[in-house]
């Protein structure tokens, strides 16, 4: 799929040139990381879901806002269109010297290292960010799903060149390569193998942190701070040409 076809299916759904383009820079930097169920293939998918939870005129608002604090309502937007506008924010006014943003009504989220990347490169700041989804993963002893893959995203600015962006689910699987026939149903279950009631513990944490502060639904947690320094420079160079988390 090029773009014209993606930002042309994606206006027929309903969407503004402004978020038909929002979208399309997500799931193409999903594309181009190989990150595909989080992709083109996401089109397709909304394509499915228009009649069921897609309002592609919905704006997400900030609701309220506190010193190093904010709380933002998707308000029926898509999780993808509310974390931009979060993004575009901080970019526009960067926090000092952090500052804690929860956002309620805010699914799907996609590939979260997206987000971070962005705060890291425009904006120059540490991000850390989850989001909560449907339950996919049951504990490993067995029963029924009890949390989402619930990932987590940190992104490390370095003003030297490529930041370190740390995306990592919690499940084998990711429930977008499942979409999108790169993984089959019984792999949504916490990586680890015997160790997995780690990645299970990591997601019930951070799920249960993100539902303290949206009380109901699903939603995001971001943190972001303002870095006194960059040790990225030097751990590139003592990582010696090694592939980094985050890296192309």
């Amino acid at each position: 799929m090029d773009a014209d076809e993606a930002l042309a299916r994606l206006r027929g759904l309903g969407f503004s040139d402004e978020d038909a383009a929002t979208l399309f820079l997500h799931f193409d930097d999903a594309e181009q990381r190989g990150k595909l169920g989080h992709g083109y293939s996401r089109i397709e998918w909304l394509e499915t879901q228009q009649d069921v939870a897609v309002d592609p005129t919905a704006r997400p608002l900030l609701a309220a806002e506190y010193p190093g604090f904010e709380h933002w309502d998707g308000n029926g937007a898509l999780g993808y269109l509310t974390l931009a506008a979060i993004c575009d924010r901080l970019i526009e006014k960067p926090p000092w010297p952090s500052r804690v943003i929860v956002a309620r009504d805010t699914f799907p989220t996609g590939m979260l290292g997206h987000y971070v990347r962005l705060l890291a490169t425009e904006a120059d700041l540490v991000a850390l960010l989850t989001a909560t989804s449907p339950a996919r993963l049951a504990h490993p002893d067995g029963g029924e799903p009890l949390v989402g893959t619930t990932p987590l995203a940190i992104g490390i600015p370095n003003p030297e060149g490529e930041p370190i962006v740390v995306d990592v689910s919690m499940g084998k699987s990711t429930y977008g390569e499942v979409l999108a026939g790169l993984a089959a149903p019984e792999d949504l279950v916490p990586f680890g193998g015997d160790q997995a009631h780690k990645a299970f513990a990591l997601a019930l944490g951070l799920q249960l942190a993100v539902d303290a502060c949206v009380v109901d639904g699903y939603g995001a947690l971001l943190v972001v701070i303002a870095p006194e320094t960059s040790t990225v420079p030097d751990l590139r160079e003592r990582a010696a040409g090694l592939r980094l988390p985050g890296d192309s």
